[in-house]
């Protein structure tokens, strides 16, 4: 019996041979672009026209030092609009969604409905009459026009996702606390986002990869360049006297991915709680 439970999971270990030879060709072709850029970033000029895909031997550390002196303002920028977008859009949506979760009043599911229809309509239909409103408000070529715009367009999704998750929190934990004198601001800070820690990684994660990855919305509202942001600012770069020098360019578009990396490393378990701890609620 043994024996012909080994040989039919080795039969099914076979014939799923060409399904893995094909995902490990799908992975090695999805890693190459990363391979390229790393293998690139430590070669010279000569080295990268001679030889495009062999070894850097020597390899060339001043690339990552001129790399590091083009990114670093751009790095700035994106850590000062992607930081205060996360915290405003945490902020924010955090209270609307308790309000949405907590209180009963009159057109509240009109008003919930009407919030998440914002959900349909496609981001570039709004490129241009949110470029009429930044520049009426005068706000163009400042960092307050990636910011303000990110975060009322990041607490849509946001807001959905926190109120099913607020709403999914005991009733008894409120009337306990409520019997026991708790305002609805001690409720909200020291009971609520307490409890719902992983869903707040999961706005707070996909919102910031959605700013800083963000391309046409910094290109249309920034020309100076020392606001500019790492998408952009690495377009500048690319497109500038210097662009030709590819490895050193390479070597500024690894270090604008490490902090994305790091961030990777650091808060994958909590995305994947926040994700699988009951889908849509915490």
């Amino acid at each position: 019996m043994r024996t012909r439970r080994s040989g039919t999971r080795g039969l099914f270990a076979a014939g799923q041979m060409p399904a893995h030879v094909v995902l490990l060709g799908a992975v090695a072709f999805t890693f190459l672009p990363f391979a390229v850029m790393i293998l690139t970033s430590f070669k010279s000029i000569p080295q990268f026209y001679r030889d495009f895909w062999g070894l850097a031997s020597p390899i060339h550390w001043a690339n990552y030092l001129n790399g590091w002196q083009t990114v670093r303002p751009y790095l700035l920028n994106s850590i000062l609009v992607s930081g205060a977008s996360v915290a405003g859009v945490l902020m924010l949506s955090s209270i609307t969604a308790y309000v949405f979760a907590r209180f009963t009043f009159p057109g509240r599911n009109a008003l919930f409905l009407a919030l998440i229809a914002v959900l349909m309509v496609p981001s570039v239909l709004t490129l241009v009459p949110a470029f009429m409103v930044v520049r009426q408000l005068g706000l163009l070529n400042s960092h307050l026009a990636l910011i303000l715009p990110y975060v009322s367009g990041g607490q849509v999704f946001a807001i959905f996702l926190l109120r099913s998750c607020f709403e999914a929190i005991p009733r008894d934990l409120f009337d306990a606390a409520t019997v026991d004198g708790s305002s609805e601001l001690y409720i909200f800070w020291h009971v609520v986002l307490p409890l719902s820690r992983p869903m707040l990684s999961v706005v707070a994660i996909m919102n910031l990869l959605w700013t800083w990855n963000e391309f046409m919305w910094p290109f249309v509202t920034l020309n100076d360049a020392r606001k500019f942001v790492l998408p952009v600012g690495l377009l500048a770069y690319n497109t500038s006297l210097y662009g030709c020098q590819y490895p050193a360019l390479f070597a500024g578009y690894v270090i604008a991915s490490l902090p994305l990396l790091v961030l990777f490393a650091l808060t994958t378990k909590a995305f994947i709680r926040g994700m699988t701890s009951g889908a849509l609620k915490c």
